[in-house]
């Protein structure tokens, strides 16, 4: 049974990766979809500021206090190794880490840098635009996946 400060880690947890793939959900679902509608000019300049606006301290507070979450309760885990929930909370922090961590740095993170040093209304944006929405948006929804999925499981370790 996972009780104690280890409960409260857990439960703190399933709370960043649960507010992360609501945040990835809501992108995917509908943010994306609205900034697609507009002409690419005014896309990228959008995007650019929403990608702007998301350094700063709330949202990256939330998300990379995920992953150390997800760190702390992996490296909790193998040190005190529960009798239940040992193979669910390795498995959320690795859906965390990876799906959704891992990829924003590898995916989506390179992809917001060269749509920033894009002019909005210039001919490379533009061609760009439709690009950019289709595979951040892909791998936007494996983060909202993987988020949704870790927070399931650690979930799982705790009942």
């Amino acid at each position: 049974m996972i009780d104690g400060p280890f409960f409260v880690l857990v439960v703190t947890g399933v709370l960043g990766t649960g507010l992360m793939a609501g945040v990835f959900c809501a992108f995917s679902v509908f943010v994306m979809r609205g900034l697609a509608a507009l002409p690419p000019a005014q896309g990228v300049a959008a995007m650019n500021a929403i990608n702007g606006a998301a350094l700063r301290p709330a949202f990256m507070t939330v998300f990379t206090g995920a992953a150390v979450l997800s760190a702390m309760i992996a490296v909790v885990t193998f040190v005190v190794w529960p009798d239940d929930g040992a193979a669910e909370l390795l498995l959320g922090s690795a859906l965390y880490l990876v799906g959704s961590f891992g990829l924003t740095v590898v995916t989506n993170v390179p992809r917001n840098e060269k749509l920033a040093r894009l002019g909005p209304g210039t001919l490379e944006a533009v061609v760009y635009w439709p690009v950019y929405v289709r595979e951040w948006t892909f791998w936007n929804h494996v983060r909202a996946v993987s988020s949704a999925a870790a927070t399931v499981v650690y979930v799982l370790a705790l009942t």
